[in-house]
């Protein structure tokens, strides 16, 4: 079995939603990211932004924790498609992240996953690596994050 019999090129995953409340945009930025358009809802109608808003960090905590609750729906889809679950590692890490708009208290965050390849590695032939364009839309549409990342598989 290859690796790219293991996953479906192209396949878009749907994570989902979630909605940003002020109370958990502060709570965040409060442990993790404490600049004044995060935690200080005055502070941030001068910012650039013009209301409170979420850190980027937090979008991409939220990315992954709807990552990880959608993988028994995974799986669940490729085995009813007769497609061999992998046993996963970690993620070797991402590149490209980008968060073109910002998240306000009151949005709603649609999550997806995208799969766009997934290859043997090259200095270690029993496990593959399949890479992923996840991003991250607004209730208008907007885009508000973006990145490229991966994930390693025993084959």
């Amino acid at each position: 079995m290859t690796a790219q019999d293991r996953f479906l090129i192209g396949e878009r995953m749907d994570y989902g939603t979630h909605t940003f409340t002020a109370e958990a945009i502060v709570a965040f930025a409060r442990k993790y990211d404490p600049q004044p358009f995060h935690i200080d809802p005055e502070a941030a109608k001068h910012s650039l932004f013009g209301a409170l808003c979420a850190s980027g960090w937090h979008t991409a905590a939220v990315w992954m924790k709807k990552n990880v609750a959608f993988r028994p729906q995974w799986e669940a889809m490729h085995r009813a498609a007769g497609i061999p679950i992998p046993e996963f590692g970690p993620s070797p890490g991402l590149s490209n992240l980008k968060w073109p708009n910002p998240v306000y208290a009151g949005d709603t965050v649609r999550y997806y996953n995208t799969v766009t390849a997934a290859r043997p590695r090259r200095n270690n032939p029993e496990w593959g690596i399949c890479e992923l364009y996840s991003e991250g839309f607004n209730q208008h549409g907007e885009p508000v994050i973006g990145f490229d990342n991966a994930v390693l598989f025993k084959l």
